[in-house]
Parts: C-alpha cells; structure tokens; sequence
C-alpha cells in the first residue's frame, strides 16, 4: 500500500520563477526643489509672569509659636538678661537674684546633688542659668524666672544617658478638652509644678560644675554629683514623664490610649480629666469636690503652685 502511494506521486518538474518588473515600469524618483522664502520675524511680546492670589502663610506653624513662648528655655523678650553679669547689671537685679535664690532653695531640699570631688579621667558638664519673665493675657510682668540648665548637648549617649524620649500632650487633645468644658460646663483650674524636672530620678553617674554666683567658699574645688534630673539634662524630660505617671497612677487615673499625657478619673458619676504640658496642669472636672481633691493630692507629691481658674494657658 505504501509503495503504491509512492508511485502515484509526480515529480516536479517546473519551478515557478519570481515574477519581475520590466524596466520601463521602474519608477524613478522625482526631485522636487522648493523655493524656500525667509518670513519677516514677529516682535517678541513679553507676557506678565502670573503670581498666585492664596494667601501666603507662615512656613513656621502656629504650635512652634505657641511653643516658643512657653516652652522653659525661651529666653523671652530682648530685655531679659541672657547672663548672671547681666542680671547684676539690670534695674531689676534685686528681683532676678531673689529667682535665683529661690531655685537654689528648691534645689537643695530636693537634695538634687551633692558634692564631690571630681574623679579623674572624668570630665563635668557645664551648666547655666536661664532667666525670663513670664506675662499674663495682657502682657503684664508676673514673675521672673530663673532656671538652671545643664549643658546637655556635652553629655555622652551609652555614658550619661541612655533613651531621651518622653511624651507631650497634643494640642489636638486641648482643643477637644475645651470643646468638652463648653458643653458639659466643666470647672476649669490650672496648677503649675515648681521645678518638675527635679522631680525625676536619674539612673546614671553625672558630674555637674557648681552654678555660677552659688559656688560653695570652702570647697571651689568640688563638683555636683546629681541625684536627680534638672532642666538640660538629656533624659531629664523622659524621667519627669515616668515620674508624674507612676504618681497621678496610684491616685486612680488612668491614661488615654491615644493621648498618654491625658488622664481620666471617674468617681460614680463624676469625673476629672488631667492633661499634663510638660509642668503645667489642666483639671476639667464636673464636680467641685473631686477637683480639690486633686489638687490637695498633687500638692501632696510635689510642690505646686494652685492657679485656681484659668483663662489663659499655653498663649491660648
């Protein structure tokens, strides 16, 4: 079968060739010269630059402001002396050194440091007194200031200090604290904690120069071992923070998940919200009682200053 089919299969015996043009269907192409003619040029017409109409805002945010101006450290206005010569210079001396006296004061019966002589191999850290005055809503003189600040940025991260972050209530959570005092008719007080970074406690050794106009006669030679956090240190927010936690804790408060420097308290049906701003207070409370309560519990644990009702906070 198979070779039958074998030999019913012709052979090829023609080979179509590719079909070709003849020469006279060729087409050659065609060159085509155009008379090219130089237009006249037009005048250049300058066109405005187009400016924005928006209302142009301030690259520095509104919360840095309000930062500035209460923040410890803000040296204030231009006329508050930036040093101790200063100070002694100024028309109001007599009321910058009796602040300084005063911090002094607090920093011995916080028993903040004690002094030592240096060991060797161990350098100290500087530290400096800060001085501002602080205003009320209408711009008048309230107090002066000093503060005590340890040059911080010469401290050694692993030697001196270890972590450095600590929380800061939101100014979000501020808004919405006034928002609940006007509808629930809140009481609303302010207490300011004197020298709340002294308050902390500080897990590593540091060596700090006697401040400036405070040296001790008899001993010029020594230096401050500190047992507790001051203003400048590096951790001394961070241990504040752990502090006032663990305290306000053990009275029954307890944190905001969102916002961990707002507290709540609830007493039956009353209640008081504590929002903490690094050493000042606010108490929005629906019950009299229970916000002297408090208070009478804050000024137990550390030195507070009561500023009853308030109308102006954070330069609000």
């Amino acid at each position: 079968m198979f070779d039958e089919t074998i030999q019913n299969v012709q052979p090829i015996t023609k080979i179509v060739d590719t079909l070709e043009i003849p020469p006279t269907q060729v087409m050659k192409p065609v060159q085509v010269h155009e008379e090219v003619t130089q237009q006249p040029q037009e005048p250049q017409v300058q066109v405005p630059l187009r400016r924005s109409t928006r209302e142009r805002k301030s690259t520095i945010s509104d919360y840095y402001v309000v930062y500035l101006q209460e923040h410890e450290f803000d040296m204030g206005l231009e006329d508050d002396p930036i040093s101790v010569s200063q100070v002694k210079q100024s028309s109001d001396s007599e009321k910058w050194i009796e602040a300084m006296t005063d911090k002094m004061k607090s920093m011995k019966d916080n028993g903040v440091w004690d002094l030592v002589e240096l060991p060797k191999g161990v350098k100290p850290i500087g530290c400096k007194w800060i001085f501002k005055t602080k205003r009320d809503s209408k711009d008048t003189i309230v107090r002066y200031k000093a503060c005590l600040v340890a040059k911080g940025f010469t401290q050694k991260e692993g030697i001196d200090y270890k972590e450095t972050f600590s929380l800061v209530s939101s100014k979000d959570s501020f808004r919405i604290i006034m928002a609940l005092l006007a509808h629930y008719d809140l009481e609303l007080h302010q207490m300011d904690i004197k020298t709340a970074f002294l308050n902390g406690n500080i897990d590593e050794t540091i060596y700090m120069v006697q401040p400036e106009n405070f040296e001790s006669n008899d001993s010029k030679q020594l230096v401050c071992r500190l047992k507790k956090s001051i203003y400048g240190l590096k951790q001394a927010s961070r241990q504040w923070y752990r502090k006032f936690d663990q305290v306000i804790n053990s009275f029954g408060f307890k944190e905001n998940t969102v916002d961990q420097c707002k507290y709540l308290k609830f007493s039956g049906r009353k209640f008081i919200i504590l929002v903490l701003y690094v050493d000042n207070i606010l108490l929005a409370s629906s019950d009299v009682e229970l916000l002297n309560e408090t208070k009478r519990f804050l000024s137990s644990k550390f030195n507070m200053k009561d500023l009853s009702n308030t109308s102006f906070v954070l330069g609000i």
